[in-house]
């Protein structure tokens, strides 16, 4: 059975994360919760959009990891009443691969590129031609009997979704005509998610306990259900089913996520960083390996969040812990030069 044809609950009961996720997904702009600049601004350029019975323009949509751009996505062909069609930027190697999708498209179609800084440059130089014009050059064969073969391509809709903006090239990123950045969530919008898809869960949420959940979730919806799961899991087996204060600290301590949000992970990096290192500076890569991670992981996962909270800085050194940092893991900081101080704290990307 499709899943839009299955409640929310039947498909907790199947037990399939990545389909509870889908399942909780808002389907439309008002059922977004939170990010209200880019919803309205969203909403505007759809609603023109169907007043002139044209697609939309191209949307890139950046911002952290799971803030909600694959929703938006999602939203934006719901709302246009047209299929998505979705592919990611490594899934794309080569321009033909590009070409085979775009050969396939029907007008109005909505096509979501995530990750699309990471398509490769031949078929990024096709986009272009294929944004801008619906049209794009085949190449058949090779050297100088090569030949161009134009494919027009019916008005589409691209919305590409980034997590590092910065690393698209500008004659991208000027292609698009409406561009939207996702902010971390405030924990009173993620309260408000956690409520709603405990709703949809069947959960029995007392007010306390949600607003435990939310402010663990590092500015996060996607974070925020999933740790919404795992205490209804707890509460489940281990309480009466009720998710209160108690029950949602005793299950996040369990599940090793303290009171500021941090995970093992994170907890793991300021260790090693502060009782390893003496609070730096050392270089993301040592720093990954003595906490037995890959450097992405650390770099990509770790890091942004603990910078976010202040608690780990980037110098042009390298990476060092912050005065917080050593008091969040109930440490005296050293009072030699090491940890970061305000001299030390100028962000670089090293």
């Amino acid at each position: 059975m499709h899943l839009s044809n299955l409640t929310v609950a039947e498909v907790d009961a199947e037990g399939d994360e990545r389909a509870i996720e889908a399942a909780l997904r808002p389907r439309s702009l008002d059922e977004v919760i939170g990010q209200a600049r880019v919803r309205e601004q969203l909403g505007l350029v759809l609603e023109a959009a169907q007043k002139r019975g044209r697609a939309p323009d191209h949307v890139l949509l950046s911002g952290p990891p799971g803030l909600g751009k694959t929703t938006l996505a999602m939203i934006i062909a719901h709302e246009m009443s047209t299929p998505l069609r979705l592919t990611s930027g490594p899934a794309i190697t080569h321009a033909g691969d590009l070409a085979a999708i775009l050969s396939g498209m029907n007008e109005g179609d909505v096509l979501f590129v995530d990750e699309i800084h990471r398509m490769s440059r031949p078929a990024e130089e096709m986009l272009y031609m294929a944004m801008e014009d619906f049209r794009v050059d085949v190449v058949i064969g090779k050297g100088p009997g090569a030949t161009a073969i134009p494919l027009d391509i019916p008005p589409f809709t691209l919305v590409g979704a980034t997590t590092r903006a910065g690393l698209l090239p500008s004659p991208l990123r000027d292609r698009f005509g409406f561009t939207g950045h996702l902010e971390f969530y405030e924990p009173e919008d993620l309260d408000k998610i956690v409520h709603r898809s405990a709703g949809l869960l069947g959960v029995e949420l007392r007010d306390d306990g949600s607003v435990e959940i939310a402010s663990r979730s590092r500015g996060t919806p996607r974070i925020a259900n999933r740790l919404l799961r795992r205490v209804r899991d707890y509460a489940q087996v281990r309480a009466d089913g009720v998710v209160t204060l108690a029950v949602a600290q005793r299950a996040l301590e369990l599940y090793e996520v303290d009171e500021s949000g941090l995970d093992r992970l994170d907890r793991a990096v300021l260790d090693v960083l502060c009782r390893r290192f003496g609070g730096g500076p050392v270089g993301i890569s040592t720093l990954a390996v003595a906490v037995g991670e890959e450097r992405e992981t650390v770099e990509e996962v770790a890091e942004p969040f603990l910078v976010r909270l202040g608690l780990l800085a980037r110098t042009p050194r390298g990476r060092v812990a912050t005065r917080g940092a050593w008091q969040h893991l109930g440490l005296v900081p050293p009072t030699t030069p090491g940890s970061a101080d305000e001299a030390d704290v100028t962000l670089f990307d090293q």
